[in-house]
This record gives structure tokens, C-alpha cells and sequence, in this order.
């Protein structure tokens, strides 16, 4: 692996930082989002099947659009896609805004709360791809490394101020006024993909159909066992072993406690997860990265047992930041391999391929949940969810044998693929 000079190199490109600001606030934005909606929809119905549909009503447009949002993302100039979906979702969360200030009935401010949420899943669906590419154009392949880790930093900071912003500001001001803040973040957000100044040069392809191009695309997904095994062991992992979902009801009715413990338990695995980026920006795993990614993923559903069978908050908080820990070493190992092993002209493809299957997996997992918790109860879920993800593990270990032996330094070394 090339010697990288400092842990500072990625944010010297003007560009990169300017997206780490949009997503900064993009993030903040939906995990202030989610706060509000997921307290406001349980406080209005009582219901965890509910929770469980707010994760569904995102994933099924996300999943619905990707293939040909990534298409799109690798025929056209990624900036101007991330921009137009920054905007989408301004212009959601400011609806959002004025249904809740203005709508009383229950059952239509709920059924409004999924429309919207609906359409946040269609313009996250083409936000992903395009950023995704966007970081791949800026960043030299030398510092995907640094800049996959200061990615999860920067994201993970949001993901752990957002919560606490919007469990403190949900008690005393309520949903309209945490939804018009979120309005605000994601604004200054279009700023910064305004700003940008990169533009996505694609290769022509001649004579070359839509089908064909995701066709490509999936064939080169489906054709490298790391990937693929990366991909499924997050996926199920994710599926299963989440409990996001499931907060508002520990919360409630197993701590006994209101919107600010809950921002705090959200935000708990992202200071976990802060603590492990910030580290990796200094000491990168460029060693038996495939073990540790195995071990880490593993840790992750024991965590959740754990949490599961606990009664005292703070124990479950450590619990929750530990799940962080082990999770944002995940993270920043799948990202890495993404990046290095992608080639420029199918990250759009490449990202939507992996947003439907992995992304959109938190939203799924979210409906799991809620599905395992009504008809299982609560905590036998959390444990089915935990269990279930040590078994994705060891079956992944013995199926995938490259992912298990996979050593970070090699991929540095191989040649770099370009468009024909």
C-alpha cells in the first residue's frame, strides 16, 4: 500500500470537503427526520408495525429507481444529479413542515407523513449513486482510503448530533419546528453541491441501451466474490441485527423515559462509530482485513443480544456505542473495497446496485423489526435479529474464503480498470 503522507490529504481538495459539507447536512437533516417521525407516528398510533412501515415506505421507491438511477449517474454529470436530489428532499421536508403544522385528522397526517417519506426514498435513491461517483471523480485513488474514513467520520457526526438535536428540540417545540430545521440544514446542503466544481466526464458509448448499461453494471456486481460477499454479510447483517426501529418502544415502555433518551440512544452507535473513523484516518487496517471484517461484524450481533436482554439504559447506551465501534470499522472496510476495486465509469451502477441491496437494507431491517417485534415481542426479536446475524458470519466465512483472507495492501497494487 502507498505510504499516504498525513491523515489530512483528502480534505485538501477543495471539492471533497464542499461534499463532506452537504452530506454533513444532509445527514443531520434526515437524522433529525427521523426523530421527529418516528416519535410523532408511535405518540399518534402506538404501534410497532408502524415504526416498521416508515423504513418500508423509503426502501421500496429507493429499491424501485436504483438500477436506473445509477445508469443515470454514469451517463450524466454526477454533481447536477446530487443537487437536484438535495433539492428533492428540501423541498419534501418542507411539506412535511406545513402538513404538520396544518393537518389534524390523524389518519390523513399519517398516510401524508408516508407519502412524503415515500418521495424521500425516490430522491435518496438517485443521491446515492451520484455521490458516490462524485467522490470517486475527485478523490485520487491513492486517498480512497483516507477519504472513505473521513466520509464516515463526518457522517457518523451527524448521525450523532442529529438525534440529540431532534429529541431535544421534539420535547419542548415539537414536530413542525424539528421538521423546519431539518428544511434548513438540507438548504445549506444545496449550497454546497452548488458550489462544487468537479464535473463528471463519462466515457461515450455508442448504440448501447438502458438495459444494457444495468445489465453491466449487475454483471460486474455479481461477477467479484469479495464484493458480492461484502455486500451480502452487510446486508443480512443489517436486516437482522438493527434495532433503530425498535427505540421508540425501549424508550418508552422498557426505560420509561421521553424523546431526549431516545436521541441519545440513536445516537449512541455514531459516537461508536466516530471514535473507530477517527482512528482509521490515522491507522488504516491494511492487514488481515478480511478477518477483522468478519470479527467486527460478529462483535455487532452480540451487541444486539446483549442489548436485547438489558434493563438499565446506560448499559444499553455503552451497548449501542460499542455496535458503533465494530460497525464503523465495517463501514470503512466495504467502503475501501468499493472504491478500489469499482472502476470510474460503473461507480453510479456499482453504488445503486449496493444502495438497493444494502442501503435500502436499514429501511428493510426497519420494517423487519417491527414485523419480529409484533409478532414476536420486543425482546425476542432484538435476540432472533442478533442470532441470526452470527450465523450470516460463519456461513459467509466458509462460503466466501477470499473475503476471509482478503489483505487491504494488495488491492492498492492492482491495476486500475478503465472503460474500454
Amino acid at each position: 500500500m502507498p505510504k499516504i503522507p498525513d491523515s489530512l490529504d483528502a480534505l485538501r481538495i477543495s471539492d471533497f470537503r464542499l461534499i463532506l459539507a452537504g452530506r454533513l447536512f444532509v445527514t443531520l437533516a434526515v437524522q433529525i427526520q427521523g426523530i421527529a417521525i418516528g416519535w410523532q407516528i408511535y405518540a399518534l398510533t402506538k404501534d410497532p408495525l408502524s415504526l416498521g412501515l416508515i423504513g418500508l415506505s423509503e426502501a421500496l421507491p429507493a429499491i424501485a429507481i436504483g438500477l436506473y438511477a445509477g445508469h443515470i449517474a454514469d451517463m450524466l454529470d454526477r454533481r447536477k444529479i446530487a443537487l437536484w436530489s438535495v433539492i428533492t428532499l428540501a423541498a419534501s421536508m418542507a411539506l412535511l413542515v406545513v402538513s404538520s403544522a396544518s393537518i389534524k385528522e390523524i389518519g390523513t397526517l399519517k398516510l401524508i407523513m408516508f407519502a412524503i417519506i415515500a418521495i424521500t426514498g425516490l430522491a435518496r435513491g438517485f443521491y446515492g449513486p451520484s455521490v458516490f461517483g462524485l467522490v470517486g471523480d475527485i478523490v485520487p485513488r491513492e486517498l480512497y482510503g483516507n477519504a472513505s474514513a473521513w466520509n464516515s467520520t463526518v457522517w457518523q457526526c451527524s448521525a450523532v448530533a442529529g438525534p440529540i438535536i431532534g429529541g431535544l428540540l421534539y420535547a419542548p417545540l415539537g414536530p413542525t419546528a424539528t421538521y423546519a430545521l431539518s428544511t434548513g440544514l438540507l438548504m445549506a446542503s444545496v449550497v454546497c453541491f452548488f458550489f462544487v466544481k468537479c464535473k463528471t466526464v463519462h466515457a461515450k458509448k455508442e448504440d448501447e441501451s438502458i438495459m444494457a448499461n444495468i445489465a453491466e453494471g449487475l454483471k460486474f456486481v455479481f461477477s467479484s466474490e469479495i464484493i458480492l460477499g461484502a455486500m451480502a454479510m452487510d446486508l443480512f447483517a443489517v436486516l437482522f441485527g438493527g434495532v433503530v426501529a425498535l427505540l421508540p418502544i425501549f424508550t418508552s415502555e422498557v426505560f420509561h423515559t421521553g424523546p431526549h433518551t431516545l436521541g441519545l440512544l440513536r445516537a449512541a452507535p455514531s459516537v461508536g462509530a466516530v471514535i473507530s473513523a477517527a482512528v482509521l484516518t490515522q491507522r488504516p487496517i491494511s492487514y488481515k482485513t478480511g478477518a477483522i471484517f468478519m470479527w467486527v461484524v460478529a462483535g455487532f450481533g452480540i451487541c444486539m443480544i446483549l442489548f436485547g436482554l438489558s434493563t438499565n439504559v446506560w448499559w444499553s447506551l455503552f451497548l449501542l456505542m460499542l455496535s458503533g465501534v465494530l460497525d464503523g470499522i465495517s463501514v470503512w472496510v466495504r467502503s475501501t473495497i468499493y472504491q478500489l476495486m469499482t472502476p470510474s465509469h460503473m461507480k453510479g451502477r456499482f453504488a445503486a446496485v449496493n444502495q438497493m441491496f444494502i442501503g435500502s437494507s436499514n429501511e428493510i431491517g426497519e420494517f423487519e423489526s417491527g414485523v419480529a417485534a409484533k409478532f414476536l415481542g420486543l425482546v425476542p426479536s432484538v435476540l432472533f435479529g442478533g442470532c441470526m446475524t452470527l450465523l450470516v458470519v460463519a456461513v459467509t466465512s466458509m462460503k466466501v474464503p477470499k473475503l476471509r483472507k482478503l489483505e487491504m495492501h494488495s488491492l492498492y497494487h492492482e491495476t486500475k480498470v478503465e472503460p474500454a
